[in-house]
């Protein structure tokens, strides 16, 4: 196992590597909504909106973006739409971040790099935040912002107010202090977190061993992953079930959680030897996961009727399924099975 430098010198650009042969790239992620800004009803055009979009980043931020890396995605029956409605959205992801790092910004300290890097996406949003496309005569107008998955700041802002003005139907409950300790990640490959010539599924020991990178781990639970993204009013996108997985994971306590969340926000994860790039979503558990699925086996547990054993079977052991599969007492670590 490799060894990881500790996520408090980590700085804001920099590459976290991981174990199995991944790492966590740093890029700047943004979402992108389409609205028409004339009477017009001309459908649009999204190879024109993607090189009028990679112009205006080259000419106002010098940024050099790859078409593959903005993506637009029109609505359904845009005629039907009505005129205030959006009629595309998208995402655009800055990967050559470099120019940030340049040799003065390594004489200041980690502190002052985040706050150059948080101040330099501000006024990307800033200049991009309402402008108009002329695209073949039809003008449209564009809304950007920073998704919250990529905002740490905009996180910890949520799960405080929840915490401190009440969220019973979550477990933060007013008067009693609760603080998240899990991340959930979306939208990861599946075969990245499998055993090598083994499966192409997900292993719960490889994931184990890659997110301890990140900190203590109390509890872990894998899953199949095919609805990150969808919309029914998008137009259709094939979609492959089990390339993707859904993670969780269960630090030891809050501040562990917190260093591994930050960690995650505005990152990639990138696989040695293969060009793709996950560009996963993060957050913070907010259902409880793992104590909800504790307590409803108990409960079941409890209401269980006390029959002779062999008659029937345990309740409790069909919802242990449902369980996480994973924690740091055990002693063997079971395999992901769909």
């Amino acid at each position: 196992m490799s060894s990881h430098p500790s996520l408090d010198s980590l700085l804001p650009l920099q590459t976290l590597e991981l174990d199995t042969g991944l790492s966590l790239v740093p890029r700047f992620n943004l979402n992108l909504t389409v609205f028409r800004s004339d009477a017009s009803v001309k459908p649009l055009d999204e190879w024109q909106l993607k090189r009028s979009l990679i112009d205006f980043l080259k000419a106002t931020f010098s940024l050099i973006v790859p078409e593959d890396d903005l993506h637009v995605r029109k609505f359904k029956d845009i005629k039907k739409r009505k005129r205030e409605d959006p009629v595309a959205r998208g995402k655009l992801f800055v990967r050559e971040l470099s120019f940030l790092s340049n040799s003065s910004s390594s004489k200041i300290g980690r502190e002052e790099q985040e706050k150059k890097v948080v101040e330099w996406k501000k006024m990307v949003v800033a200049k991009m935040d309402g402008i108009e496309l002329s695209l073949v005569g039809v003008r449209f107008k564009l809304s950007v912002e920073i998704p919250q998955s990529d905002d740490f700041e905009a996180m910890r802002k949520d799960w405080e107010d929840i915490s401190a003005f009440g969220g019973g139907d979550r477990g933060y409950s007013r008067g009693r202090k609760r603080e998240p300790d899990t991340i959930v990640l979306r939208g990861v490959p599946s075969r990245w977190f499998a055993e090598t010539r083994v499966s192409s599924k997900p292993s719960m020991l490889v994931t184990h061993t890659i997110f301890s990178a990140l900190g203590k781990i109390r509890n872990l639970d894998v899953s199949e992953d095919d609805g990150r993204g969808k919309d029914a009013d998008e137009e259709d996108e094939d979609i492959v079930p089990g390339l993707q997985c859904k993670i969780a994971v269960r630090f030891e306590d809050h501040r562990e959680f917190s260093k591994a969340l930050k960690v995650l926000c505005g990152r990639s994860l990138q696989k040695q030897g293969s060009r793709l790039k996950a560009d996963y979503e993060v957050t913070w558990d907010k259902d409880d996961l793992f104590r909800n699925a504790r307590s409803q086996t108990e409960e079941n547990s409890r209401l269980m009727p006390k029959v002779a054993a062999g008659n029937y079977k345990s309740e409790a052991a069909r919802y242990q399924s449902h369980v996480p599969r994973f924690s740091e007492n055990n002693a063997r670590s079971k395999r992901f099975k769909v």
